[in-house]
Formats: structure tokens, sequence, C-alpha cells
């Protein structure tokens, strides 16, 4: 399956649990329902994904994690925050380009309308 799809998927899903939980909970609440979503579609889901960090000849377990990995091709970072800072936007560029895939979502539950909350990162490898 294409990265665009899977993210079609994703996207469908996340806004149905929007839909029925609304915002203001706990980012766990929203990765453990869309972790449990996206199986139930019938996707691999990893949750908590350990991120190296290596550089040169060093690899760092850092304690870096990202939060989905779908399919092994899309990494989905969730936030339940007032507003997507810089830093979060930085973070999820960061992991794309350390994981080496070319997909990832940013997903903030924490707004009025979903669509409003999912941004989209693409790694030009």
């Amino acid at each position: 399956m294409h990265e665009n799809e899977i993210s079609n998927i994703i996207i469908r899903a996340a806004i149905e649990i929007h839909k029925t939980l609304g915002p203001g909970l706990l980012e766990s609440v929203y990765e453990s329902t869309l972790e449990y979503k996206l199986k139930k579609l019938g996707l691999n889901v990893k949750k908590q994904v350990a991120l190296p960090v290596i550089f040169e000849e060093i690899k760092l377990d850092a304690g870096y994690r990202i939060d989905l990995l779908i399919e092994n091709k899309v990494i989905i970072e969730i936030k339940s925050v007032e507003t997507v800072l810089p830093v979060h936007k930085a973070q999820t560029l960061t992991y794309l380009k350390l994981s080496e895939l070319k997909l990832a979502l940013l997903i903030n539950f924490n707004v009025p309308l979903l669509k409003d909350g999912i941004k989209r990162f693409v790694n030009n490898l």
C-alpha cells in the first residue's frame, strides 16, 4: 500500500475518533484509540517506536519515540495542545528525517475541526 493510501485511512480514522470523543483529552487517549482503530482496519501499527540518533559512527539511544508507525511507512505524531508550535513541527520533521521514511502526519486533536489540526510532512529523501 502506498503512503498516500495509508494517510487517507489514518485521516478518516482520526476524524471518526475526533467526532466521537471530541477535543480536550490526553494525547495518550487519542494515541490508543487511533492505534486500536487502525489495527481494526487491518493496518500494521507499532506504538512508541524507539528512534535512535545516529551520528557518524555512534548510535545514541536518546529516548526519542515515534507515537505510531503505520505499515512501517507513515509516522504519526499525536498532540493535544492549544496551539501547534514550531517545535512540534520541527520534532515531526526530524523524526521523519531520522527514520528515512517519506511521510509523517502531525495530528493535533485539541481543535474544533480535526482537518485544521492535521499537518502533513514529506521527506524528499
